[in-house]
């Protein structure tokens, strides 16, 4: 018997739902997670926060989204932002779910005010360094070429 298409209603409750399984085993932001520490930046830029105040986005995930910019060459913070909700992969390797309020764009150019432009660059060194450690890059891939050129570049410029 043939099926037919039934309208469908947007389901108020996702039960048993888990980004975790939605991520192919192979997926490059899974070897990512699994082999990288973003947890350094904690003790790198504590001295630019405050004690009071209101509680910021934390530092590895504003570090991840900076990365997921560059990774898939995303052509604004803008719309990198619009596509984290949009992307299944991008959650759940920030740490989000689907319910998660995504930060607002401004929140990474106020991270390279606090932290600096050579703060970023060691970032990125420390974190392409630890790719080469754990084997997820080498001479014929693509991602240490362009983390490479990422490098040789003057100081990140947005």
């Amino acid at each position: 018997m043939m099926g037919h298409e039934s309208e469908s209603q947007a389901k108020l409750f996702f039960y048993g739902f888990n980004l975790e399984q939605r991520v192919c085993a192979n997926h490059i932001l899974r070897k990512i997670k699994e082999k990288i520490d973003f947890d350094f930046i904690y003790d790198e830029v504590k001295d630019s926060y405050g004690d009071k105040g209101n509680v910021s986005v934390p530092p590895p995930v504003i570090l991840k989204m900076i990365l997921l910019l560059i990774l898939y060459n995303v052509r604004s913070e803008r719309e990198l932002m619009n596509t984290i909700p949009l992307r299944l992969d991008w959650l759940w390797f920030l740490g989000y779910d689907l319910e998660s309020e995504i930060p607002d764009h401004s929140v990474l150019s106020k991270a390279r005010a606090r932290w600096g432009v050579s703060a970023f660059k060691v970032f990125f060194e420390r974190i392409v360094w630890q790719c080469v450690e754990a084997g997820l890059v080498d001479g014929s891939n693509f991602l240490l070429i362009q983390a490479s050129l990422m490098l040789m570049l003057p100081p990140i410029q947005w």
